[in-house]
């Protein structure tokens, strides 16, 4: 290997793809990318998701706060973190949408039920990571038995991934957040053609529930209730394609949780 040029980092290569890398270093990335196809090759490949994901979901990004959206609570969520908060204007996009009729189309919310705050919170993680590219997950896919083993001793349940591959869908990861009654579990699957769905569980009080739908203008959950925790699936609004899924997550995980009493 030549001393006089120094090794890319994966890093750089990705700061590269998304125009964040310094001036200085984009000749020195471009010379490294000319001799070497195999890290060429990864860059296009992301470029072509992002570029993917970006036609999918950008719209997002242009949607209008609803003006009932209560920012100072945004502000004050634990998962966007201190350091975040200069760019939490920015994150309000993702979370913009329509959410102020979202409950009325799908159910009726008891005031003493989990389902607000569970919705509320699983929309807002959906469309904040659905549109990330470099970290969309803390722990990836391919560590799953670590990431569930993980996100179930923090949540303080066991917690499942379902496999969903025979719907075409590959675990990208997962990650623990905040929940409205303590430690989350979510997770991110992916589609070859680029959409994403996401499964956010936590404990609940609220008694087992079958599968029930709730929607917006561009995305839409099922949710529902198994033993002590709390199950929504967000997605792209597109009913029978969701329900497909969340009934196989439904199936998979209700066939794993222990009969409640006795």
């Amino acid at each position: 290997m030549n001393d006089r040029a120094p090794i890319v980092s994966e890093d750089e290569l990705h700061a590269y793809v998304d125009g964040e890398l310094p001036a200085e270093r984009r000749g020195p990335v471009e010379a490294w990318l000319a001799t070497h196809p195999d890290d060429a090759a990864r860059v296009s490949a992301w470029r072509s998701q992002a570029d993917l994901i970006r036609a999918r979901y950008g719209a997002i990004a242009q949607e209008p706060p609803p003006r009932d959206l209560d920012v100072s609570r945004l502000l004050r969520r634990r998962w966007i973190g201190r350091a975040a908060v200069a760019a939490a204007a920015a994150a309000i996009v993702f979370f913009a949408g329509g959410f102020a009729g979202w409950i009325a189309r799908g159910a009726e919310v008891s005031p003493r039920s989990d389902l607000r705050r569970f919705t509320t919170d699983a929309l807002d993680a959906y469309r904040l990571y659905v549109v990330e590219v470099r970290h969309p997950v803390e722990v990836p896919g391919d560590q799953r038995p670590h990431l569930v083993q993980w996100l179930s001793k923090r949540v303080g349940s066991p917690v499942r991934a379902p496999e969903l591959d025979k719907l075409g869908l590959k675990l990208v990861g997962g990650r623990l957040l905040p929940g409205p009654t303590g430690a989350t579990a979510f997770f991110m699957y992916e589609a070859p053609s680029g959409e994403r769905f996401t499964l956010y569980c936590g404990h609940t009080h609220d008694p087992a529930s079958a599968l029930r739908y709730i929607a917006s203008d561009r995305n839409a959950a099922y949710y529902w209730v198994d033993g002590n925790l709390f199950y929504v699936l967000s997605g792209p609004a597109e009913r029978e394609r969701l329900h497909a899924i969340a009934q196989a997550a439904y199936e998979q995980i209700d066939a794993h949780t222990p009969p409640q009493g006795g």
